[in-house]
């Protein structure tokens, strides 16, 4: 049995699909890419924009038209919130919510045996989908407790779940023994991460960067809505951790962050990278910004693209507000026509691409630990990430495919499509 993974939205999605291909494969499954030929094919969605929903829906009819005669099954945060939607594309077999998540092998097999006497076509061919072990997430927390007006993620994941330190540890020491050299440390909000004994995220820090092994620690992200500089200060102890943070602003006005209940401003934020700065002047800050948030006037937008032009972030994702049913921003007043969506999104995007510009401009001639991650023939180059999260594209003379999941030290040359030129340091 052939089954394929679609799996959108957050770094907490990509995880739990991880772990989903994982429990797949010790069931006999074969798993191949998304767009094979599959006898099952396992949505993992997102929902935090109509955007994302949009997605969702379009995969789903373009499985069942890979294979009319598959099964289709949903998950994620647009299952847990509008089934009746999803439902409507007269396509799925199976909706389970986040909490029920991991239940979805046994419950696939469950609807097979009922489909027996009805045999689904086998392929004539497959594509397996193979990764390179390089980097791997683990996934600390769940849930959300700081309910921002526009966002339907507290509803979707429910109450704050952390998971027991050991746990986390044991499965970072595996990973590391199987061969990953990058872990990253994933959770709906990681900051809120605490047990009962009391410990947080720097334990889990702390206790990973013990391990034996040449491996690096990644954050996906820290909320300045639960951290401020002081906290962030604590992590630069870590050697293990590599220097960029996905610190979401979402709006450089005060009032519209106010409106959003972000429960910080811009001055805390504006610490926050000064810290970071300050530690490494290249520091890799990537960020979220919303376009069009329900009052937002030319100059609250002026105010956010003020802050885009005035700090180098290594990448902005930029959203269109999308009002979310149940939440208090669908509700407010002034909402935004589209068009001027469209028109403030272009010029965030536009801003971003120049601020990710000078943040590579000013790694020019500078010395980072690369991470080697993949071959691409088109280009016959080496590429992989840097600690502060610059793609780097190396010339294939340099390395052959033994230098893949190793680490080499590389002097950045110049911007190169999305990232930059480097060449390796003699040692």
């Amino acid at each position: 049995m052939r089954a394929a993974f679609h799996t959108l939205g957050c770094k907490v999605n990509q995880c739990e699909t991880e772990a989903l291909i994982q429990s797949f494969q010790k069931k006999g499954y074969e798993i191949v890419s998304e767009d094979s030929f599959a006898d099952i094919y396992i949505i993992n969605t997102c929902t935090v924009t109509g955007l994302a929903d949009r997605k969702s829906r379009q995969y789903i009819r373009r499985a069942k038209k890979i294979n009319p005669k598959s099964v289709i099954a949903v998950t994620g945060c647009y299952a847990e919130v509008a089934p009746d939607e999803i439902k409507g594309t007269g396509a799925v077999d199976i909706i389970v919510n986040n909490a029920d998540k991991m239940s979805l092998p046994d419950n696939l097999e469950r609807l097979l045996i009922k489909r027996a006497n009805d045999p689904v076509t086998e392929a004539t061919e497959s594509i397996i989908e193979t990764k390179p072990k390089t980097r791997a997430f683990i996934k600390i927390q769940d849930g959300c407790d700081r309910f921002c007006s526009y966002c339907i993620v507290p509803y979707a994941r429910s109450e704050m779940r952390s998971r027991p330190l050991e746990q986390i540890i044991s499965e970072a020491e595996a990973l590391i023994k199987n061969g990953y050299k990058e872990l990253v440390i994933a959770g709906i909000n990681t900051a809120l991460y605490k047990t009962e004994e009391g410990y947080g995220l720097t334990d889990i820090i702390s206790e990973i960067s013990g391990l034996i092994g040449d491996f690096r620690i990644r954050l996906s992200s820290l909320e300045p809505t639960v951290v401020d500089a002081d906290h962030v200060k604590e992590l630069f102890k870590f050697d293990k951790l590599c220097h960029h943070l996905h610190l979401s602003l979402q709006s450089g006005s005060d009032r519209i962050l106010a409106l959003m209940n972000r429960k910080y401003e811009l001055s805390g934020y504006m610490d926050i990278v000064k810290s970071l700065k300050g530690f490494d002047a290249c520091y890799g800050i990537s960020t979220d910004m919303i376009a069009g948030f329900p009052g937002e006037s030319e100059g609250d937008f002026l105010e956010s693209l003020k802050v885009v032009e005035g700090i180098d972030f290594c990448k902005i994702h930029v959203f269109k507000y999308s009002a979310r049913k149940g939440t208090a921003a669908a509700k407010m007043e002034g909402q935004i026509g589209g068009i001027e969506k469209n028109q403030r999104s272009a010029r965030l995007i536009s801003g971003g691409d120049m601020s990710a510009r000078r943040f590579f401009e000013n790694n020019t001639g500078k010395i980072r630990r690369v991470l080697i991650e993949e071959y691409l023939e088109n280009n016959c180059t080496y590429t992989g990430y840097t600690d502060n999260y610059i793609r780097v594209y190396i010339k294939g003379n340099y390395f052959d495919s033994a230098s893949l999941n190793t680490f080499t030290i590389v002097k950045l040359t110049g911007l190169y499509g999305d990232g930059m030129k480097g060449v390796p340091e003699k040692s």
